[in-house]
């Protein structure tokens, strides 16, 4: 397995973490309040989710766009296969690797661009220490410090891509904004809150979408080809159709269909 296969959450590899470690609480992502530490009522003895075919019509669409990206099977090998009711530990380390995933993820993302060849060896020194951190015990670990050290880097990188940059929208509280068919190209879109936004026929080619918030925006007939750090999680949140254009790497989520 590749290293950026690792990066990708294998539920089968892993003892149901997701559903036991974060807490949750009743909305229209999740159908209960379910505090840290306590498995869903919807999670059985096997570790699977008895109702993951139909999550977003039981009331569980926030299940639907978490990722571990990877963290759950790591954590779960870490601690030999054995379940989070006899390692109580599992439950405290799974957070943490799950941060130290994402950012793992982000690096790889960096390290694909063949514009930013210039800080390849930058990019997997930071990768390697990170994921030799990850290797080893990591309670205790801060991935806020280690994400500090990171994005300088990331946001390089980013950088590089989208020159010419386009518009800035670094950071801006964009809740139901209309973009319908407006020109994105290799804008900065880095942790916008695009909540129900009309994105449709947007061109957000090489625009940098690290943290924005797509949850319910509109991406029907988009193209968000070559997008800068987006994640499954990210689409999965909005809405879309076969006509939104997507990164090589990513798919289309079924309830677009």
């Amino acid at each position: 397995m590749s290293f950026r296969e690792r990066l990708h959450a294998d539920c089968a590899s892993c003892v149901g973490l997701c559903c036991v470690a974060p807490a949750f609480a009743k909305s229209a992502d999740f159908a209960i309040t379910k505090p840290a530490g306590k498995p869903c009522p919807n999670l059985r003895a096997d570790s699977r989710c008895g109702i993951h075919s139909r999550l977003r019509e039981s009331g569980f669409p926030g299940c639907t766009v978490f990722d571990c990206f990877g963290a759950g099977q790591r954590i779960t090998a870490a601690f030999g296969g054995r379940s989070w009711r006899d390692e109580p530990g599992m439950l405290a380390a799974f957070p943490i690797m799950r941060d130290l995933h994402e950012l793992l993820y982000f690096l790889a993302e960096a390290q694909s661009m063949p514009a930013a060849a210039p800080l390849y060896a930058q990019l997997t020194a930071m990768s390697d220490k990170i994921d030799a951190i990850a290797s080893g015990d990591v309670a205790g670990v801060d991935p806020a410090a280690l994400r500090a050290e990171a994005n300088p880097l990331l946001l390089e990188a980013s950088s590089l891509v989208r020159r010419p940059a386009g518009p800035d929208h670094r950071g801006a509280a964009l809740f139901g904004a209309s973009f319908r068919g407006a020109s994105l190209r290799r804008a900065s879109l880095r942790g916008a809150t695009l909540v129900g936004a009309d994105l449709r026929q947007a061109d957000l080619r090489e625009a940098d979408v690290i943290g924005a918030d797509f949850r319910g925006a509109d991406l029907r007939g988009a193209d968000l080809t070559g997008a800068l750090y987006l994640t499954q999680a990210q689409l999965d949140a909005a809405r879309g159709d076969a006509r939104t254009r997507l990164p090589a790497a990513l798919h289309h989520p079924t309830h677009w269909r």
